[in-house]
This record gives structure tokens, sequence and C-alpha cells, in this order.
């Protein structure tokens, strides 16, 4: 099969122009025809270009726009240039959580309760999509809430590899057949086609999810998954076939291995013969083209990601030839389409601006006064006032919640990681999206009985995040983080104890120094560590702390903890929250001030 590609160039205002259409080398004979794939995936509940934490239209240092009225607008665009009945739009998951619009129809008046139209079922709707993959951050809400917004979707929602507990029925549709009637280069509209599109979701919700799917679902490992199906969608007249994964393409996991891989579509594309072409996402990155041979068939299988938020339309052509009364696939090839190309679809705006509106006024209440600037910019690399009081919220939610139980007298620990550089509380009024700045995640809060060795291994493990650096000399923070791609939300910092990092030493020896009120802590020493449901769930694979008694969990949402708490008490003060309790060292001596 030819690689060669048959879409042409973007134009100086940004719209695709194809390239010999008709008449390229690939469409040679009056039975060949070309259809076009658009992909979206981890729009993560951006509908409009908006930035809800600075209440201002997103930008970025790459000039990145971001929205679902974006790609609506290179949608578009496509659709009247290939034609509506050539082209066909999927989306491979993360769809429900991310965007303070979403957050506030999932949580804030959830549409469990309301009735209300979700706003990314409401823009999905009027886009027009032919069928949407399952993502884990699905999952966050309930199924109740899942089952919702389902329902609320025109286009058929996908995720063959979740089951029923202990059955092998699916709990979502596996896949569906899309059938089309394409031009062929001498008569339009003319020519029947079916293109099966599969559905994968990722294991990960299992542990990230744990308290709202154990029992009640199972997810499967994705090659096994599409091995299972792929055969049956081709016997069921299939001549294309798609698959949509909410998976990366590294073959790699965030987790142990108890789970199947949660980055397997490269792995999908290699080992299940039968597969055109994968639309996928979940690492939040642009891959423009890539393609992968099957083990199997020698064949290639191309593979497109559409970066995240909206910020890329992945646009994949198959050139077809018509062989025996079936279709087969000629060439193919893949791009991605940058998002601030367009101006966004007025339809979509206009649709959504009601809910937009809501979600605005809310983020923006004042609930506090701060008595000066806190910021997250140091977060990283010093133990800072903002992070603190995420830590002392926690802290003194659960110590609320464990009176008068046996172990309300055990030393209360928090941990919270640097969500955000970018976050900060202005000196003066603090608004919610001041708050859902710093706290960017859906999380709850749970708390866990660990010892003191526990702490130690723990705290080892979350210190692999810096480099590791020369013991004299000026040390950079930009050349000391994110040591091996570590992200900043998986450096947990702990409170309640006092600790130095020494980070001249290699990792796995760094915690040189591991306190309470003066004393070196005893590896059996009991403690109660309140983390998130996202760690506490195995979310970054952390020692311990999934296997430890939990002694709390109120299903909390810590964000709504951190605006009541705001709200209750009216004035954000560090002097009754900070302590600088831990601090990177080379040989005892502090690294920064």
């Amino acid at each position: 099969m030819s690689r060669r590609g048959v879409i042409g160039g973007l134009s100086a205002a940004g719209a695709l122009t194809l390239a010999g259409w008709p008449g390229t080398a690939a469409a040679s004979s009056a039975r060949d025809a070309l259809i076009t794939v658009m992909g979206t995936s981890d729009l993560h509940g951006y509908c409009l270009n908006w930035d809800y934490f600075k209440d201002a239209e997103f930008e970025d240092a790459e000039g990145n726009h971001i929205g679902i009225a974006k790609a609506a607008a290179l949608i578009k665009e496509i659709r009247a240039e290939r034609g509506l009945g050539n082209t066909l739009l999927f989306d491979s998951g993360d769809t429900l959580q991310g965007a303070p619009l979403a957050t506030y129809y999932n949580v804030v008046e959830p549409i469990t309760e309301t009735g209300e139209t979700h706003p990314m079922a409401r823009a999905m709707n009027a886009v027009g999509y032919d069928a949407v993959a399952l993502g884990n951050h699905e999952f966050n809400y309930g199924l109740e809430h899942l089952d919702t917004w389902i329902d609320q979707m025109d286009a058929p929602v996908l995720g063959a590899n979740a089951v029923r507990e202990g059955t092998d029925e699916p709990a979502y549709l596996p896949y569906v057949l899309k059938r089309m009637k394409v031009d062929t280069l001498d008569k339009p509209g003319t020519q029947p086609l079916v293109v099966g599109v599969l559905g994968l979701t990722n294991p990960g919700t299992a542990i990230w999810d744990r308290h709202h799917v154990e029992g009640r679902l199972e997810f499967r490992d994705l090659v096994e998954s599409a091995r299972h199906w792929v055969p049956i969608m081709r016997g069921e007249g299939a001549d294309i076939v798609i698959v949509s994964a909410h998976a990366g393409d590294s073959g790699a996991s965030s987790y142990g291995g108890d789970l199947p891989v949660e980055n397997a579509s490269a792995m999908v594309a290699e080992e299940v013969p039968g597969i055109d072409a994968i639309l996928f996402g979940h690492a939040h990155q642009d891959v423009p083209e890539r393609f992968v041979t099957n083990r199997v068939t020698g064949e290639e299988v191309l593979m497109t990601m559409p970066s995240f938020w909206g910020r890329r339309l992945s646009v994949m052509d198959l050139a077809l030839r018509r062989e025996r009364g079936r279709w087969r696939v000629t060439s193919k090839s893949a791009l991605t389409l940058n998002s601030n190309t367009v101006e966004e679809d007025p339809e979509i705006v206009a649709l959504v601006a009601d809910q937009h509106a809501t979600a605005v006024e809310y983020v923006n209440q004042v609930v506090a006064t701060s008595v000066e600037e806190l910021s997250a910019a140091e977060a990283c690399w010093k133990d800072t006032a903002i992070v603190d009081f995420i830590q002392y919220v926690q802290m003194e939610t659960v110590r609320a919640a464990l009176q008068g139980t046996p172990e309300a007298d055990l030393p209360i620990l928090s941990i919270a990681a640097p969500f955000s550089r970018s976050a900060v509380f202005p000196a003066g009024d603090v608004s919610i999206r001041d708050i859902a700045g710093l706290y960017l995640y859906d999380n709850t809060l749970l708390a866990s009985e660990v010892t003191g060795a526990q702490i130690r291994d723990y705290l080892e493990f979350s210190v692999r995040y810096y480099r590791q650096v020369p013991s004299t000399g000026a040390v950079d923070p930009a050349d000391l983080t994110n040591a091996d791609g570590t992200p900043d939300y998986n450096l947990d910092q702990i409170a309640g104890l006092e600790y130095e990092v020494d980070v001249s030493r290699p990792a796995g020896e760094r915690i040189t120094s591991l306190t309470l009120e003066g004393a070196e802590i005893a590896d059996d020493r009991r403690f109660v560590l309140a983390v998130n449901n996202y760690r506490q769930s195995g979310g970054g694979g952390f020692p311990h702390v999934t296997d430890a008694p939990v002694l709390y969990n109120e299903q909390v949402e810590v964000r709504q903890a951190l605006i009541d708490h705001a709200t209750a008490r009216g004035t954000i003060d560090p002097a009754e929250f900070h302590t600088v309790n831990w601090r990177l060292v080379r040989a005892g001596v502090p690294l920064f001030d």
C-alpha cells in the first residue's frame, strides 16, 4: 500500500485544499473513491476559545486556540470541500471533564438533577459526530452521570473493552457500522460503503475511578478486545475498519502491571489484523501522521492524534478501489489542522452562549480576600503558601471527620502537588476561578493510615521528579525539575512533618531528614495521610497508599472544600496555614532561599 499523501496543503487563509480530486494517481479508475475521516480528542469540556481561569480569550506562547467551536469551523470547511457524503467525524474521548464550563454542569448543577443538556452534548450534536469513544475522564462523575450524557448524545458512544463485572457483556456499544453512499470519479453518491468504527477506552479507569466502577465494570485489554471485535465487524460487512482509542501509543502505563497496558494504541495497530486507521488520544500530543506495520499482514496502519482541547483537527484521507464487489484501501495519509487558522463557528458559539455565561458568572464570584499575593510559580522547588492552603484545608477536613474515632489522636499529614505553576491568589479579592486555577481536577478527598517507613518510601518515589545536580555551583530550576518527563502533578509534597530532599544524591537516597517536631520518625509510627482519590486509587503509581487502610472517604470534592473554606473564613491569610516544612538541600545546605 502506498503512503503517498492524497491530501493537499493549507491555503493562506488556513482552509484545506485537496490536491488532485478527482484525478489523483490513487483514483485512476472510474471505480475509485476517496473518503475523509476527521477526528478530535481530549476536548475536556472546552466549547469555546476561552480561558476561564484568566477570564479572557485563550492564548499561549505557541499561539494555539482551543474549543470545539474552532474545530467545528474546520469541519465545516472540509465537509463543504469534500462533500458531506464522503466525510466522517469521530472523537477519541475525554469529553466531559476539564473546563469550568463542563464542571458547572457536572457538579454545581449536575445534569442528572436538572435535566439540562450538557454543553458538550449540545455542541457535539450540533457539529454532527458520527461516533464518540469513551475516555477515562467520562467516568469521573459516576455511571449515572455518564449514562445521562450518553442519552443526550446523538452520536453513538463506544467502549468495547468496558464490560459488566464478571461477564463478557459490553457495558457500552462496542462499535458502529456507518453506511455511506460515496462519490466515485464519475458518479456522485452512488456506491455503498460500510465503515466500521470500534471504540476503546482506557483500562486505568479501573483504578482512577475505582469508587465509581468497582464491582460494576471491568476494563479489558485493548489488543484482546480489538482482536475479538474487528473480525466481527468485518463479518458484518465493514469495508473499512477504524479504531477510536483513548490511549496513547507509547506502550507504557502510569500504573503497575495489574492492569492492561494504558497507552496501547500502537500495540493494537501492530497486533490486530484488519484495521485501516486509528484515531487516538489520551496523551495530549499532536501526532499528524504515524504509520505502524501490522505484524500479521504486513499492512500499514495509519495513526493520528489531534492534540487536545480542540487545538487540532485530525484529517485522514483514504483512497479506495472497488474490486470483486468490495472496497479496499489503496493509499492513506493524515495531517492535523491548527484551529487558530479559523474563526469560531458562530452556530456553536450561540448554542452554548447562555451556559458559557453561567459558568463565567460562577467562576468569577468573589469568595474571600487574600491578605497578600500567593503564587505557585516556584511551587515545584519551594514550599509555597498557596500549596499549603490545599494542605491545610485537607488536614482540617480530615481532622474534623475523625473526631471521636480511635484514630483521632494520630498525627495528620497531607499530600498535595503543584498542578499549575501559573496559579495565583491576588492580594485582595479571590474568586472561584482563582481557586479552580490552583486545583484543576475534580478529585475527592480520602484519608488512609500509613507508617513512617511508608511515608519515607512515598517521598523517595515523589522526589524522583528532580534531576540529580552537582554538589556545588548554581542550579537553574529549569534544569532541576521534570526528570524523565515526570509531570508537576506527580510531585507530591507532604505537610504535617519536616523533611529535606538532597538533590545532589541519586534518586532513592534523597530524603536525608524526616522528622516530627524535631524528632526522627520511627518506621512503625502510625499516621493519617490525607490524599485525593486519584492518588489513593493508584494514579501515578505511588507506593503503599493504594493498599493502606482507608479511614475517611465522604466523597468531598477537594476543590469545593477549598472554595467552602475560603467562603466561610472570608480571609486567606498565610500566617494561619503556611509553614516551611520541606526544602531542597545539598549536604544539608538549602538550595534556594
